[in-house]
């Protein structure tokens, strides 16, 4: 975590960012909870099988983040500042992270442009890249269909280009278990052969099933290229913000009528640690980055100090498509598939593949969320003049 611009601890997640009302005591603590340990080392364990063999565990010296000024990015980049196996690190977003330090240099390449291909060809060429990290997505669903397609298929395939162009050998790219869908036929846990069926009407998930093949295709064997897919879990901890800790934030919760499925979720340091050991071992495939433990939504609702309302699927999809359309909400009607059914992920792979073992289960992901929004809501509270 950084405690402020050029210093980084442990855990990559900067305490600058907090809001102010956050406990510093359970921050230290996180830290604590997220030293090194031997168990998770790349290599720990089997290959969990999946598209090509292990290679050989490389510490890269020069590693480019795309989405740099994303969650994954930023936090990624505090977390390799801090080691010394890696000389460089090229950022690259339309805004400069706020994590970077002194081995970080900024490239304001918005993959989106026409021009974003050759700026990048020229880029990894100059620096001699040998890896990339793939974090240039949205954090949640986008009013504008037309912008996010463009940033996250296409752009997708002119970074996907511009590697194929230079020396670049492996992509590490960040993806969600979500794309399994929630459908009433799944298993009770998703392992990563599980085809992709999330609604592909929905631009959220179909520009990032997009991305998956593209980069999957980069790395098919045969090639000398490595790609290697993380599917995180939804995110949560103290600090991250996306679709998911805005609806958990609402005092009010939808849920679906007569529906209560399993939810699971991935700690922020935990999901950020999945891709610094992604990065050393060279592990192709896909992997689910997931918190041990799941929980009903009905506990979810109430571990986040809310209050459940449910609602005919009926009356959901017309009060979420209103709310959509007015712009009031961050989720689509096509979520409420994942409020009526169960959509789990099994993380047993990249245990045994990756050598990813969860410090946080979801449970105490949701709790560490839950404590945060408690205290900045008792903060807005006392300052209320009222």
């Amino acid at each position: 975590m950084r405690s402020r611009a050029g210093q980084a601890s442990g855990s990559g997640i900067p305490t600058g960012a907090l809001p102010h009302d956050a406990d510093e005591s359970e921050l230290r603590s996180s830290r604590a909870r997220l030293a090194p340990d031997s168990a998770d080392a790349p290599g720990s364990g089997e290959n969990g099988g999946g598209s090509g063999a292990s290679g050989p565990e490389l510490h890269p010296t020069t590693v480019a983040v795309t989405g740099s000024a994303t969650f994954i990015g930023r936090h990624l980049i505090g977390l390799l500042e801090e080691d010394p196996n890696v000389c460089r690190i090229l950022s690259i977003d339309a805004t400069a992270p706020k994590t970077r330090g002194p081995k970080t240099s900024h490239f304001s390449i918005d993959l989106a442009h026409p021009l974003a291909e050759s700026r990048l060809s020229e880029l990894f060429g100059d620096e001699r890249t040998s890896s990339v990290v793939h974090a240039a997505f949205g954090l949640s669903p986008s009013q504008d269909p037309i912008a996010a397609h463009e940033l996250e298929s296409i752009g997708t395939d002119r970074l996907l280009n511009a590697c194929l162009r230079t020396r670049v050998r492996k992509v590490v790219l960040w993806s969600h278990t979500l794309l399994y869908g929630a459908h009433p036929t799944n298993p009770n846990f998703l392992a990563e052969h599980h085809p992709l069926r999330a609604r592909r009407d929905e631009p959220f998930f179909a520009n990032k099933i997009d991305a998956e093949t593209a980069v999957l295709r980069f790395g098919r064997p045969g090639t000398g290229r490595l790609a290697t897919v993380l599917r995180t879990a939804p995110i949560l901890g103290p600090t991250v913000e996306n679709y998911l800790t805005r609806f958990l934030g609402h005092r009010l919760v939808t849920t679906m009528l007569g529906f209560d499925p399993l939810w699971q979720f991935v700690h922020e340091a935990d999901a950020v640690r999945a891709f610094k050991l992604a990065l050393y071992a060279d592990r192709p495939g896909v992997f689910n980055i997931v918190g041990d433990g799941v929980l009903p939504l009905s506990a979810v609702v109430r571990l986040a100090g809310r209050t459940s309302l449910p609602l005919p699927r009926s009356v959901g999809e017309a009060v979420f498509h209103g709310l959509w359309l007015a712009r009031l909400i961050d989720i689509p009607p096509s979520f409420l598939d994942y409020l009526q059914y169960l959509c789990v992920a099994d993380g047993a792979r990249a245990v045994h593949g990756l050598g990813f073992r969860p410090v946080y289960t979801s449970r105490e992901a949701l709790l560490e969320f839950a404590s945060v929004q408690r205290q900045r809501e008792a903060r807005l509270i006392s300052e209320d003049p009222a």
